[in-house]
């Protein structure tokens, strides 16, 4: 059967488990063509640039 927890989760306990799921901040980092912003190991979005 299933699907009933049988026991109660604590509010501590719940936010414990829940602490990593929390997104986490861009890191950009500056385009080596154009000085935009750019994320690592990605394709420039201004200029198209692949880490020349």
């Amino acid at each position: 059967m299933g699907g009933v927890p049988v026991k109660h989760h604590s509010k501590s306990k719940v936010g414990r488990r829940r602490s990593h799921l929390a997104l986490k901040k861009l890191k950009l980092n500056v385009c080596a063509n154009c000085n935009g912003p750019a994320m690592s190991h990605r394709a420039c979005l201004q200029c198209g640039i692949y880490k020349k």
